[in-house]
C-alpha cells in the first residue's frame, strides 16, 4: 500500500547513505572536542606574550580609528597602496598548522630533490666536457 503512493506521488523514499554523518552527531562530535581540555603550545605561548605590547597598541589605534580626526590623520600620512594591502591582507584566509607543515615539507622535499638533480646532470656534465676537451 506505501510502496502504491509512493509510485502515485512519484517521489521515492530518501535513504541515509552508509559512512555519512547526520548534523547532530557532527554538532555532538564538536561539543566534545570543544570540552576536551587543550594543550598549551609553548611556542605560541611565548610569541603571544612577547608580541603582547603590539596587540595592545593595535587595539588602542584600532579604538582611536573611530573617531574621524585620527582617521584623516591615517589617510593623509599612509598612502593609498599601503592601505590597499592592509585591506587585502585581511581577506586572506590562511591555511592551519597542518595545512603549513604539510606543504612545508612538500617544498622541503622537491628543493632537495630538484638539487640533487641539477648536481647530478652538472657533475655528468663536467665529466664529459672534461673528456671532450682534454683528448
Amino acid at each position: 500500500m506505501a510502496e502504491e503512493t509512493q509510485k502515485e506521488s512519484g517521489r521515492s523514499k530518501r535513504r541515509l547513505r552508509t559512512g555519512t554523518e547526520t548534523v547532530r552527531e557532527r554538532t555532538e562530535k564538536l561539543q566534545q572536542k570543544a570540552a576536551e581540555p587543550k594543550n598549551p603550545n609553548i611556542i605560541r605561548a611565548f610569541f603571544g606574550g612577547f608580541f603582547w605590547p603590539l596587540r595592545k597598541l593595535s587595539q588602542l589605534i584600532g579604538k582611536l580609528g573611530r573617531f574621524r580626526v585620527f582617521r584623516w590623520i591615517g589617510y593623509v600620512l599612509c598612502p593609498p597602496y599601503i592601505r590597499n594591502s592592509w585591506r587585502e591582507l585581511r581577506q586572506v584566509s590562511w591555511p592551519g598548522f597542518k595545512l603549513t607543515m604539510r606543504l612545508t615539507y612538500a617544498v622541503i622535499l622537491f628543493s632537495v630533490s630538484f638539487g640533487l638533480i641539477v648536481a647530478g646532470v652538472d657533475f655528468v656534465l663536467d665529466k664529459i666536457f672534461k673528456e671532450i676537451i682534454v683528448k
